[in-house]
This record gives C-alpha cells, sequence and structure tokens, in this order.
C-alpha cells in the first residue's frame, strides 16, 4: 500500500466549499494585498498565538528577516541561533551581513540546547533566535532567563509550531517577535507562500508595519529602508478559513503520533528506533521525526514500499558549504551530527488511515527484522 508523506487534497475536503466561495469573492473584489482580507486574518491569528499584534507576511522567511531587520541588526551584530533547522533559520542572519553564532541540540527535542548559549555571548551579541523545531516549544524559562541577564532580544522561529505551548503559553509570544510559515505543508498552510510576525510590543508593531512596505508611510515617502513582504489578500482569506479548522488538524497528528508509539511498541523496536520525545506541554507534530538504526538503509526500503519519508534535516549549518567561513569543523556539534545521521520524518498528517499507519510500521518492522 502506497502511503504519502502529505495529502493536501484530502485536506481541502474539510473546507473546499468555504475557500473556493472566498477565493470568489477576493477575485471580484478587486483588492488583492492587504485590505480587509489581511486586517481580518491578522486579528485572529494575533488572538490565536496569544500576542497583541500579527502581521501578516509573504513567507516565513520573511518573517524572521523583516523581524531581525526591525531590530536594526546588521553588519558587525552576532546572533546565536541553533545548528540544526531549515536554512532560513540562519540565511536571514547572513543576509544582513551579521554573523550567526551556532549552538548544538537538546538530543531529546532537537532544540536548542540551553545550556550551550551563554558561552556564546559576546559583547557582539544582539539576539537569539530560538527554533521551536518540529512542533515543539524549546526550553522557554531557561533562555528567557539568559536573555534577560544579558539583555538580548528573542525572536522566535515558530515556523512549525503555530499553536504549541509550554507551560500554557503558546510558540511566538515570549520574545519581541513570533515567526510562523504558511507554506503549504505547514499544519496551517497557505496556498502558496506566506508568514507571520507575532508580537506584544506596540512600537516594534508599528516599525514592522513600514518595513514589510518598503518603510513607507505615506505613499511615496519612506522613512526607513524596508523591502517588499506584503501578504497577497488571497492568502489571508485562505488562512483566516483554515485557521477555524487548525486545533482539530493539530489534534489529529497528535492522535497519529500517539498510534504510532502503540504500534510501534508493539512491534518491539524500541531497540532500533527511538520516538520523540513528548516533553509536559503542547506538541502539534508538523514531523513526526524518528532516530533510526540503518537510517539509510530504511529510507530506501520505505521508499521502494512507496511510503513517503524524509530527512529534516540531514546536513547542519556548521556542514554546509556556504557557512564555512564561520570557522566550525567536523565534532564541534556532536549531538546534531548524530541527529543528522539518524533523523528521519514519517507520515504524521491529520487525515492519514490507521491502515496507512499500520503499513508504515509493518515496513519498518520487516526491515528490522
Amino acid at each position: 500500500m502506497a502511503v504519502p508523506l502529505l495529502d493536501l487534497k484530502r485536506q481541502y475536503e474539510d473546507f473546499k466549499d468555504e475557500v473556493e466561495q472566498e477565493i470568489i469573492e477576493v477575485a471580484r473584489s478587486g483588492y488583492y494585498i492587504g485590505g480587509p482580507k489581511l486586517a481580518a486574518f491578522e486579528k485572529s491569528a494575533a488572538e490565536y498565538c496569544g500576542c497583541k499584534h500579527a502581521l501578516g507576511v509573504s513567507s516565513g522567511t520573511d518573517a524572521l528577516l523583516v523581524s531581525l531587520m526591525g531590530l536594526d541588526i546588521g553588519a558587525g551584530d552576532e546572533v546565536i541561533t541553533t545548528t540544526f533547522s531549515f536554512f532560513a533559520t540562519v540565511g536571514v542572519i547572513a543576509r544582513l551581513g551579521a554573523t550567526p553564532v551556532l549552538c548544538d541540540i537538546d538530543p531529546d527535542t532537537f532544540n536548542i540546547d540551553p545550556a550551550a548559549i551563554e558561552d556564546k555571548i559576546t559583547p557582539r551579541t544582539k539576539a537569539i533566535i530560538v527554533v521551536h523545531l518540529y512542533g515543539q516549544c524549546a526550553e522557554m524559562d531557561t533562555i528567557m532567563a539568559i536573555a534577560d541577564k544579558h539583555n538580548l532580544a528573542i525572536v522566535e522561529d515558530a515556523a512549525q509550531s503555530i499553536g504549541a505551548e509550554y507551560k500554557g503559553k503558546r510558540a511566538g509570544s515570549f520574545g519581541i517577535a513570533g515567526c510562523y510559515s504558511f507554506f503549504p505543508s505547514k499544519n496551517l498552510g497557505a496556498f502558496g507562500d506566506g508568514g507571520l510576525v507575532a508580537t506584544n510590543d506596540d512600537a516594534f508593531a508599528e516599525k514592522l508595519a513600514l518595513l514589510r512596505n518598503h518603510g513607507m508611510n505615506p505613499k511615496y515617502y519612506h522613512k526607513m529602508i524596508g523591502g517588499n513582504f506584503r501578504m497577497d489578500a488571497i492568502h489571508a482569506a485562505i488562512l483566516s478559513i483554515k485557521l477555524k479548522y487548525l486545533d482539530k488538524w493539530s489534534a489529529g497528528r497528535a492522535a497519529n503520533a500517539a498510534r504510532y508509539r502503540e504500534l510501534m511498541a508493539e512491534a518491539g523496536l524500541e531497540g532500533n528506533i527511538k520516538l520523540p520525545v513528548e516533553r509536559e506541554n503542547r506538541h502539534i507534530y508538523n514531523q513526526f521525526t524518528i532516530l533510526a538504526e540503518k537510517r539509510d538503509e530504511l529510507f530506501k526500503c520505505l521508499q521502494e514500499h512507496k511510503i513517503g519519508c524524509d530527512m529534516y534535516y540531514p546536513v547542519s549549518f556548521h556542514e554546509q558549504e556556504c557557512f564555512q567561513d564561520l570557522g566550525y569543523s567536523k565534532g564541534d556539534f556532536p549531538v546534531a551530527e548524530d541527529v543528522e545521521q539518524r533523523c528521519l520524518s514519517l507520515p504524521i498528517f491529520t487525515e492519514l488511515t490507521d491502515a496507512e499507519i499500520c503499513e508504515v510500521v509493518s515496513v519498518i518492522k520487516e526491515f528490522y527484522a
């Protein structure tokens, strides 16, 4: 039985009548960038994320970029972050001429190791980008205490974690900026690229609103140099509808994760696979990532059985060719280097059937047998 890694067509059945009507409405309105559809989405998104303000932007990458621009980060500055994430996390730092300062990861959650942060702080350190990877929050109490002690800004990369919680507080609501991605594969995905920055800081929100539109206010008068980071109205309209379903979809992913745990325990796979470690917080399972012995061979086996899977992420930042000038070497981040050799993400989307989950586990069991 073929099992896709993700099937957005199944999800579409949940809301297709609503969204198709909304698309027609936007098409007929002639209002295609910003406007009332964006304002409505920003209001509901801010409430959902537990923040005073939310600003729709063009992508999750641009959410991170405009947030760093809002902090005036540039040449000579350092930004501390993880070595293990999607490229945008560290790419935006380098694009502004600042220096990424990398840290190793927690061996259970794969989020940044809080114990690694403080030794990396120098007089040039201006911010910490904290990634809430795979749908689970980092250890924010410890990280916020470090940031407060050293007067550093916290930018949260919550691209994979909208709705995740740490001690009852939503991902993205801890620091000066929470950055989200609406890439179609996310728990909350647009019909193309889209992103969001959430903040509780009034002045910062006002600055971001300028920066996402070329620093312009009023029209053709530019207070600062910004960029074109605007969100299209059609994405805002679609996301407003999908936001109503988000908790249901995230709960479905969590239920599928629980089913994987049950079946893998029954199959006796504990010696071959390390399952995701779920802390006592809300995990929304943007990915269900295991650590597997003989990962590459298992990956090939799953592909041969037409079971969707992927590696998030096979190469850490300190090993990327474009960051060799940062001066890191193989062995500097042993946990990340171990994880990148064994990580494998399995299908977890809400509409996955029990038969499909059983098929995935059956193939894995057969492989290790």
